[in-house]
Order: C-alpha cells, then structure tokens, then sequence
C-alpha cells in the first residue's frame, strides 16, 4: 500500500545530516517529492556509521539509523567545500523547489548556498532551515539531542 502523492512533481534538495533535517525531508519524500541528499564523499550522512543495530552485509550495510530517515531518497557525493562541488549544489538548486539544511548559521554563506543567494537565482525557492540555535551567542555551536537536553535541563532530570 502506498501513500497519497501529494508533493508528486516537487523537487527537494537534501543538505541536511543526522536526524531533523533529513527526518523532514523523509516525510516530503512519503508524499511523493522528489528528495535528492547531498552527501560528503567518501563518508556520506555521519549516521552511516551510527550502528549497531545494522541492515545489510559487507560493504553493503548501514546504519538502522540511517535508513529510519532517509527512505526514499536519492543520494549523490558532492564535496560543497570545493568551487566545482558548490557550482554543482547551486545548478541543482535552480531545479529544486524546496531547499532543505541544518548546517550552523552563517555556514553555507561562504559557499553560495544560503537561501539569499539561491533564491536571488530562484526565487520561488522554498529554502528550510533547521538550526538548534538562532544567530546570537550560541549561533556557532552544535545542537545534537544531547546538547539540548543539557542545556535545557532536560538531562538533569531524567538522570
């Protein structure tokens, strides 16, 4: 049994790692879009690796984690820290019509990536941005699950 269709057509781009980010973009991928992730070559998304538990043999397996949220996407290697590798995000950004990330704020700037450079090419674009801390003091800092449940104090009271 399959899902309703509803974003059939609608092309996503995937800069997104870890959990929220391609969590989100699972979803749109469950009702039809077309969700393209860009991962760093030679490693891919970090949760590749997060395992056990794992699916697969050999050169062939990966994470659970992983795979629990990025079902049905399609994947491609694209170093973005390189000219050639940004030129090559920024072309597909102009077929897209959703941006997906949850790099730090300020990080995709240098690379022409931020949603004022690739809406200034496309502007319908819908450009998502996962961030665990907005621009301020905490802006540079990484928000994994743990950080926030420490500094919420969430980690405190579950022991």
């Amino acid at each position: 049994m399959s899902g309703p269709r509803l974003l059939e057509g609608v092309r996503v781009l995937d800069l997104s790692r870890v959990l929220a980010g391609p969590w989100s973009a699972q979803i749109l991928a469950d009702y039809g879009a077309d969700v393209i992730k860009v991962e760093r070559p030679g490693a891919g998304d970090d949760t590749r690796a997060w395992g056990p538990p794992w699916w697969g043999e050999g050169a062939d397996r990966l994470a659970a984690y992983y795979l629990s949220c990025n079902r049905g996407k399609r994947s491609v290697a694209i170093d973005l820290a390189t000219p050639e590798g940004a030129a090559m995000v920024r072309q597909m950004a102009r077929e897209a019509d959703v941006v997906l990330e949850n790099y730090k704020v300020g990080q995709l700037v240098k690379y022409g990536l931020d949603y004022a450079s690739l809406s200034a090419r496309q502007p319908r674009l819908i450009y998502v941005s996962h961030k665990g801390f907005l621009p301020g003091p905490y802006e540079h800092r990484t928000a994994l699950d743990e950080v926030v449940q420490m500094m919420g104090g969430l980690a405190y009271m579950t022991g």
